[in-house]
């Protein structure tokens, strides 16, 4: 299983990375997009690669 893991402190909350994954798998959750449904994720690290603040990784 992949985990995502997304680094606040250089999140600037653009929400880039929840408009473009195809599988839904991040959400918004108050003002940060900290939720993750891991279980949705296909891999595809669409998400790591439009994060225009290098604030995703994914591991597994």
């Amino acid at each position: 299983m992949l985990e995502i893991k997304i680094d606040k402190d250089k999140c600037t909350q653009c929400m880039e990375c929840i408009e473009v994954c195809p599988e839904g798998v991040l959400e918004l959750v108050g003002s940060w997009p900290s939720h993750v449904y891991t279980d949705k994720c296909k891999g595809c690290a669409t998400c790591l690669n439009m994060c225009p603040e290098d604030a995703i990784s994914v591991v597994g």
